[in-house]
């Protein structure tokens, strides 16, 4: 499998609201970018995210699934993807930008609705808990490093996180469009890794001290417009949408392609494949391809069981049964299929996938005629 997910540890919304600089929402189903209004002036004060993924994860992923090799030499991908639970009142461009946190951090139990307020995690003003009272850094930052905001009547705090390219990630937002982000994060989970496999420093390696979301400074201190609420849910979800850090790369191989099926008619099926996966399994799914209508021969086996093969141009897709959302997209570059002597073929790690759930999937090819999209209608199931 080419698309790979692990999903948080840690995550947490904090708020530069006076009433809410040291509150923790660690237990909280849903994270939110918003920009609320004072409970005494016209103000309005912005909040930002935390999320965190497990070091072992991480290093299990690079390690035993895509290679240490080809997640390093730039055939790879990553991505902090976040689904989206509500929003309202957006304006028509909207921005996020992510950054590698450089100070350790409390997620905590507390609850947004919590009276009284929760505080035994993560807040605007302590990256531990309102006993310990560890507060972030607000001044005199590390090397290569910031944090705070420069705007009156804000209070100081909100997390600390490094600066330069290699350490941030962004993602625009047009009106109408889908608000899920799929921010890419590549260049942070290497300098994650660096430390990780070889104790690497700054500027090569970094802790895994998390994720930073918030919106642009000059949306933040703009304290006269709220610019909407941008909703999404936590990995304290009760749904089958938790966050997701998404490890993407190719894994194709083709030892077979003297009898690539270019054009016509095609009869696309799965075969030799269970109904039912356990949630550890690794799974290789078997495809066969035939002419719809196989010219007729004399032969003593039926033309009909004769393996064919698509062009490389070849590629699946995973979608949720029940809802029809894509869990994984048909990708040109990461979801090719594979061929070898017995057919084509893909592999998926299924503790990627939500438990209990029922998963179709469909086959994309291009080829001289255009494109064409199959659907066997295969369905199986995780379970736990």
């Amino acid at each position: 499998m080419a698309y790979y997910f692990i999903f948080p540890e840690l995550d947490a919304t904090i708020y530069s609201h006076p009433d809410r600089t040291k509150m923790n929402t660690g237990g909280d189903e849903i994270l939110e970018i918003v920009k609320e209004k004072g409970s005494s002036d016209q103000r309005y004060y912005p909040s930002r995210v935390l999320i965190k993924f497990k070091n072992e994860e991480i290093k299990d992923t690079i390690s035993n699934k895509i290679g240490s090799s080809t997640f390093n030499n730039g055939t790879s991908e990553v991505a902090l993807q976040l689904l989206s639970s509500e929003h309202k009142n957006l304006t028509d461009v909207l921005n996020l930008e992510v950054f590698a946190v450089s100070q350790s951090w409390n997620e905590g139990t507390g609850r947004y609705s919590n009276l009284p307020t929760g505080s035994n995690g993560v807040s605007w003003v302590y990256r531990d808990n309102d006993t310990t009272r560890t507060e972030w850094t607000t001044s005199s930052f590390g090397v290569a490093t910031t944090g705070s905001i420069d705007a009156s009547g804000i209070t100081k705090g909100g997390g600390v996180w490094y600066t330069g390219s290699a350490f941030q990630g962004s993602q625009q937002f047009l009106r109408g469009d889908n608000l899920d982000t799929n921010i890419n994060v590549t260049s942070i989970v290497q300098k994650h890794s660096a430390s990780l496999f070889a104790n690497s420093t700054y500027p090569t390696g970094i802790f895994n001290h998390g994720f930073l979301i918030k919106q642009p400074d000059s949306v933040e201190t703009n304290t006269s417009n709220s610019f909407g609420e941008m909703k999404y849910f936590s990995v304290d979800t009760h749904t089958i949408y938790p966050p997701r850090l998404t490890f993407k790369w190719d894994d194709s191989t083709h030892n077979k392609q003297s009898s690539a099926k270019q054009s016509g008619e095609l009869s696309v099926s799965l075969y030799r494949n269970k109904e039912e996966y356990n949630q550890n399994d690794e799974a290789t799914f078997r495809i066969h391809v035939r002419d719809k209508y196989p010219t007729r021969q004399f032969t003593s086996s039926s033309n009909f069981l004769n393996a064919g093969y698509f062009t490389t141009s070849s590629f699946y897709s995973i979608r949720d049964a029940h809802t029809e959302e894509e869990v994984i997209p048909f990708d040109n570059n990461f979801t090719k299929l594979s061929a070898d002597n017995e057919g084509m073929y893909f592999k998926i790690y299924m503790n990627g996938l939500q438990p209990e759930r029922y998963y179709r999937v469909l086959f994309k090819h291009i080829n001289n005629e255009g494109t064409e999209i199959y659907d066997d209608n295969y369905h199986f199931k995780v379970v736990r």
